[in-house]
């Protein structure tokens, strides 16, 4: 994981390998719901949004702390006597500006999307494993970290290959990338998952007001609801891509469900073992305000001197008989290669014609190929999609800006895009996560809302008297391919005759604002059922058959009658026979 967690003694390899098989085991028998779900595993499988070289990881799939919660209760008991605190009270203590971020979080979550139900207590789960709450809540008054929490760098020694996306912008490694801030998040998930958490107008990944932000939205994306287990694990999987890490949340989540309470900042408890320990080659976090620039690797930790004589020492090493051979290959003098690397250029996978109306979602998908100079596909290369320009359309997750993997096709699929309220082209540009190629442009279009046919509610005849009210309101609903077509325009016209649609200078009219008569109502959008009831009319003192219509975006039109006729009098009774 990124930091280094003051000067607390790290524990050795044989430790850590036993918390990690522990977290497994009790994990297993004790975390709810926990199995596979929906992750693709066939290479030619459709990609999923926000997929990355590593599997769709927040972090890069970086290292974690793999400490447990304490078996004791989080909320130990008012009668507790003297004594010493229970373990478990100091664990659930969260510092107090990290605990007010996960709460905002939540609450932001709460009003943006509401069927997400993001439980503030999983970002907390989520801050323990990553970056043991802001290294004990070492925060300044606005939420950000007093030095830099950085991951190792990502160059595939022992860890994923990511190069550098970001130009050293957030990590200070121009070479790889590294997992930053307190929720440690990678720079090329940053670059579209980041937000501003505490209003100052920066989205920064070293702040824990705009991190638990962006990983609240980063976990509420897709849709998921985080009430139902299966979304639940798929979100946290998505996090870190791993069954351990998945379960160690989990009972992480489910401790902080139990009770917990606020300590001041700076006095949070801090882990001791992390998940690439085991490996026996845990590299040491970049010092905190000089991270790894230029990409140089990090020396290895200290470890403890092992058990055996006394005083801890070790036996003086003998000298060698002879000079040790130098070696046979000299040590690679540039980074590996990745698929990235050969990519040339990007062309259309067969990308259909993009249009929707207004609040509907595209049925057609972007679908990009990244190709060699010879024309080959490339797969395992990262494609972002970005939606600019002035527009409310988004893809399907609510987001402006998603990544996704090419299959062995070459081909990256982007999610579906949702339309927005704002009418006319909208610009999606394909890119090349960690390549200065040339991007590849989609132009998608967004229509009014329209409807196909048009019907009155009722079939209450229409009449008046000269200089009267009509008793009944027009009513008229409006539907598409036979659906509900809602917030769709349309304009009221009392016409002269079926064929003059020209507005009529006599007989029914309506009413403004200031009472004068109007025979044409412009602005109207039927609501949400697809219902648009049209305002009283009135009658001057003219009589007649006259007619209104109602036209529609999209064609829709519907001409309904109108009568103005006298009031019918009814006939005088016969005089009675004069008398004789």
């Amino acid at each position: 994981m990124a930091a280094q967690f003051g000067r607390r003694l790290r524990k050795g390899a044989a430790t850590t390998a036993v918390a990690a098989v522990a977290v497994a085991a009790l994990s297993a028998s004790q975390a709810p719901g926990v199995n596979d779900h929906g992750r693709q595993t066939a290479a030619d499988a459709t990609p999923s949004p926000d997929a990355s070289a590593s599997d769709g990881s927040a972090t890069g799939n970086s290292p974690y702390y793999t400490d447990l919660p304490p078996l004791n209760s989080p909320s130990p008991s008012p009668s507790t006597g003297p004594g010493p605190t229970p373990s478990g009270a100091t664990e659930a203590g969260i510092p107090a500006t990290v605990l007010d971020a996960y709460k905002k979080a939540e609450s932001a979550l709460r009003d943006s999307k509401p069927g997400c139900n993001l439980p503030w207590q999983l970002l907390a789960a989520i801050g323990r494993v990553e970056s043991g709450q802001a290294r004990g809540g070492r925060v300044t008054a606005d939420g950000t970290t007093v030095s830099p929490i950085l991951g190792p760098q990502l160059d595939g020694n022992g860890f994923a290959l990511i190069k550098d996306t970001d130009n050293g912008a957030y990590d200070g490694n121009s070479s790889y990338d590294q997992a930053v801030g307190p929720m440690q998040f990678i720079p090329s998930t940053w670059a579209w998952a980041g937000r501003d958490g505490n209003g100052d107008g920066k989205k920064d990944p070293n702040n824990v007001y705009d991190a638990a932000l962006a990983a609240g939205h980063y976990l509420c994306r897709n849709n998921w609801d985080l009430s139902d287990q299966n979304d639940l694990d798929r979100a946290i999987l998505s996090y870190n891509n791993s069954r351990e890490y998945l379960n160690l949340v989990m009972r992480w989540l489910e401790y902080y469900r139990k009770g917990t309470h606020e300590v001041p900042d700076g006095t949070g408890t801090l882990p001791d073992n992390r998940s690439d320990e085991a490996a026996g080659a845990r590299p040491s976090p970049s010092t905190p305000g000089t991270p790894g620039a230029g990409g140089s690797k990090p020396e290895p930790s200290p470890r403890p001197d092992k058990p055996g004589r006394p005083g801890g020492g070790t036996t003086t090493p003998k000298p060698p008989t002879s000079p040790p051979a130098s070696p046979s290959t000299p040590p690679p003098s540039t980074p590996p290669a990745t698929p990235t690397d050969t990519v040339h250029h990007l062309e259309d996978a067969g990308t259909g014609k993009l249009t929707a109306m207004a609040g509907d979602a595209f049925t057609k998908r972007i679908s990009t190929r990244a190709e060699t100079k010879a024309g080959q596909a490339v797969a395992k290369v990262r494609i972002r999609f970005t939606i600019v320009g002035d527009t409310d359309t988004t893809f399907t997750n609510g987001e402006s800006v998603a990544t996704v993997a090419t299959n062995s096709s070459g081909a990256a699929v982007a999610p579906a895009l949702q339309a927005g309220e704002k009418t006319g082209g909208v610009t999606v540009r394909a890119t090349v996560v960690g390549r200065t190629i040339a991007g590849l442009d989609y132009t998608a279009t967004v229509t009014e809302r329209a409807a196909d046919a048009l019907a009155r509610t009722g079939d209450a005849p229409l009449t008046c008297t000269p200089g009267g009210e009509f008793a009944n309101q027009v009513e008229v609903k409006a539907t598409y391919k036979g659906a509900v077509a809602d917030g769709v325009a349309a304009t009221a016209t009392l016409i002269k005759s079926a064929d003059d649609p020209t507005a009529n200078d006599k007989g029914p009219y309506f009413k403004d604002a200031d009472g004068k008569a109007v025979r044409t109502l412009t602005g109207l959008k039927t609501d949400a059922k697809g219902l648009l009831k049209l305002p009283k009319l009135y009658a001057d003192d003219t009589t007649g058959t006259f007619l209104l219509r109602v036209n529609t975006e999209g064609g829709a039109s519907l001409t309904v009658e109108l009568t103005v006729a006298a009031a019918e009098t009814s006939s005088p009774s016969p005089s009675a026979s004069p008398s004789a």
